[in-house]
């Protein structure tokens, strides 16, 4: 709202050159500019940083010359190459040790109807290891058990 100010002049209120009151506005509004421009530098931190969270174990999938789309809503064991050595597996982000893969996939397969998941193994870790963990899967009652593989063309 403006804001009326009187002249400092004596007589009739008007100053040397006869102009009446003065008007002023007052600085009651937020200036939202730089709000903005911090807030975009804020986006912009983010955006970038973001793909530099995402966790997860380096499998190096073999290749396959007919490896078909998945299309289920699929639960995926990694295995990954230091298997051997640590024993730890990891379902979809969770890492967890083997010993306990059976009843955490047991915990899982309840709330679902298809009783399948996929292996993800690193083409450094032994069939021996795959099977040892295909053998925990089946123990915790899981149906199908599918091997995920990368095609021929691609990393």
């Amino acid at each position: 709202m403006p804001k009326v100010q009187q002249n400092g002049s004596s007589g009739s209120g008007r100053g040397r050159r006869g102009r009446g009151a003065r008007v002023s506005t007052s600085l009651a509004e937020i200036n939202v500019v730089p709000l903005v421009d911090v807030m975009l530098v804020l986006l912009i931190i983010f955006m970038v940083a973001a793909p530099m969270m995402t966790q997860g174990l380096a499998v190096n999938l073999p290749k396959a010359r007919n490896a078909p789309a998945i299309a289920a809503q699929a639960i995926y064991i990694t295995v990954p190459a230091d298997f051997p050595t640590r024993r730890f597996v990891q379902i979809d982000k969770d890492e967890i040790r083997v010993d306990s893969l059976t009843e955490r996939v047991k915990q899982l397969m309840l709330e679902r109807t298809d009783k399948s998941l996929f292996v993800r193994g690193d083409g450094a870790v032994t069939y021996n290891d795959i099977v040892y963990v295909f053998d925990r899967l089946k123990e915790a009652g899981v149906e199908k058990v599918g091997l995920v593989t990368v095609p021929l063309g691609k990393k």
